[in-house]
Parts: structure tokens; C-alpha cells; sequence
């Protein structure tokens, strides 16, 4: 993976403790890393940077619907979306790809996976067994 110091990317996720240590990682990634808490600020912050990937946590919003990752791939829908989740369960995979996510990563696997849904996303190379449903191969 090369870094390009021209790309961005929103990183939405409430629990700031997390948050620090996957900043990290995609600070190798991207020349630019923003982190939002709240859906609100994810869904302006996308609208008015522009980023190239967005890599949300699906419990970001206070209730357990995932409109607002609707509301984001309809508000950009060119962005690339990275969900991430604690659940492991195919009914929450299967609910946030539906809901418009491009790649579903479980947060325990991050140190592992998160780079390669980027590249994936990216189309730097196949997303394998991370979503083969979702992206081309």
C-alpha cells in the first residue's frame, strides 16, 4: 500500500479510545485523517470534504437503525464506506451492506483487515474474503 498525501479520509466513531489507535493505522494510508463522533458530523463532513473512504463504526448513531449510512452513500455516493462492528453476526454484516457499506470489518480483526478493505476500496487489489459479494474480484 502507498500512501498518497493528497487523499483523505472520515473516520466516524464514538469511542474515542478506539478511535486514536485506527487513526494511526490510516494515517499510513492517507495524507489526511478526520474523526467525527457523531452521524451529524459525519454526514457535513462528507458533504463538504470530499473524502476518499469513510471508515464508520455501525454504532455510531444513538439508536440501532442504519439510516444514516444510507443518508451518506445518497448524500456521496462515489465515497467508499468501510463499516466497522463489535457484532459479528451475517444478519448485522448482511444489514450494513445493504444499508450502502462497501466492506463489513469486524473491530476485533482491524490490525489485520482494515488495510486491506482500504486497498480493496481503493481498487488496489481484490477484496478476497472480506466482501467478495460486494466488490469485484
Amino acid at each position: 500500500m502507498s500512501k498518497n498525501p493528497l487523499s483523505c479520509v472520515l473516520l466516524a466513531d464514538r469511542h474515542h479510545g478506539l478511535t486514536e489507535g485506527v487513526r494511526g493505522l490510516l494515517a499510513t494510508a492517507f495524507g489526511t485523517v478526520v474523526m467525527v463522533a457523531d452521524e451529524a458530523s459525519l454526514l457535513e463532513g462528507a458533504g463538504r470534504l470530499q473524502p476518499d473512504v469513510a471508515v464508520v463504526d455501525l454504532s455510531l448513531a444513538r439508536d440501532s437503525g442504519l439510516g444514516w449510512l444510507t443518508a451518506l452513500k445518497r448524500r456521496c455516493p462515489e465515497l467508499k464506506v468501510i463499516a466497522l462492528s463489535v457484532h459479528d453476526e451475517q444478519s448485522v454484516r448482511k444489514a450494513a451492506l445493504d444499508a450502502g457499506a462497501d466492506v463489513f470489518v469486524l473491530k476485533r480483526a482491524i490490525a489485520t483487515e482494515l488495510l486491506s478493505a482500504v486497498d480493496a476500496v481503493r481498487g488496489c487489489r481484490s477484496a478476497g474474503a472480506l466482501n467478495d459479494d460486494k466488490l469485484p474480484t
